[in-house]
């Protein structure tokens, strides 16, 4: 439609830093901002200051806040996008049970979205980055943590009772270390840079980065690390392919914006041995919107249906 708002706010909201943008619906940001998030301030404080950096990006485009088309939040969970809670006092301090969606609502006089922030990076790439012309796309996010998300037609997957699936905490390893989550052995444990960190220092590295540069340079030792890490992200891969079939998996996260090429042709290797889907039509991608993602995907959420 000709009236319909052609621009959006897009919110990402992490342990350290929150980002802050003014996102055209096809993907392109035309003003954005980075604040710490200095969780342990206050949720209330961390409002106004989210309010006060809006409405400032607003002034700086030349839009007025009133003919946004809405305001979309991706946050590190666990979180409920229904009723607008976030309820994580691991990296957010304090941030207990706290609904964000409303206090924003009231002073920017917009519709607002929350989602986790692994689906609202996927549902960036996928709007303007390397899922884009895919319509089934799931992204894993390698970090401290591995983050994943899926997006299906355009619209955010989510599990039972709306909640988000943790693609991260996917069995990969049955020798792997022990998680947090309950079993040993799952993605996280095994191939997110703490892992990686571990294992290099378990056979006297410095660290993960270490690890990779020796693994490079042809060191035995060093490639028993990543190549464990390589082999479990594959693993998971391919029961990937085999739930979902998408036509595009993206790897992101800073992990891979240096390392996309050392995991990459394993996976594509391991979904060359299926047999029992159309695996030439999958293909392995790196993310295209690096630090982005989530304020792109974020601001997409205005132009979906509640609900969706």
């Amino acid at each position: 439609m000709s009236n319909e708002p052609r621009v959006a706010l897009g919110i990402d909201i992490g342990g350290t830093k929150m980002a802050v943008a003014i996102v055209e619906r096809g993907g392109r940001i035309i003003a954005s901002d980075q604040l710490p998030t200095e969780a342990g301030r206050g949720f209330p404080r961390a409002v106004e200051r989210l309010v006060d950096a809006s409405r400032g990006l607003a002034f700086r485009a030349g839009i007025a806040v009133a003919d946004l088309a809405g305001a979309g939040i991706g946050c590190t969970g666990p979180l409920d996008p229904r009723r607008g809670t976030i309820n994580n006092p691991w990296t957010l301090e304090g941030w207990n049970n706290v609904d964000i969606v409303t206090p924003l609502r009231a002073a920017l006089g917009l519709e607002v979205r929350l989602e986790n922030d692994a689906d609202a990076a996927a549902l960036g790439e996928s709007t303007a980055g390397a899922g884009r012309g895919a319509d089934r796309v799931v992204m894993l996010t390698f970090g401290t943590g591995i983050g994943g998300g899926i997006v299906l037609d355009g619209r955010i997957y989510r599990g039972v009772g709306g909640e988000h699936p943790e693609l991260g905490h996917m069995h990969a390893d049955p020798a792997g270390p022990a998680c947090y989550c309950g079993i040993s052995g799952c993605l996280e444990s095994v191939a997110a840079g703490p892992a990686i960190n571990a294992a290099a220092r378990a056979i006297g590295l410095a660290d993960g980065r270490e690890a990779f540069a020796l693994a490079a340079a042809g060191d035995e030792r060093a490639s028993g690390v990543i190549a464990r890490a390589v082999s479990a992200t594959a693993r998971v891969v391919w029961e990937i392919v085999h739930s979902f079939l998408p036509g595009r998996i993206i790897f992101g996260g800073g992990m891979m914006d240096e390392h996309f090429d050392v995991f990459a042709p394993e996976a594509a290797r391991k979904i060359a041995a299926a047999t029992m889907v159309p695996k030439e039509r999958v293909t392995v991608a790196r993310a295209a919107l690096g630090n982005a993602a989530g304020v792109v995907g974020a601001a997409a959420l205005a132009w979906q249906e509640p609900g969706a």
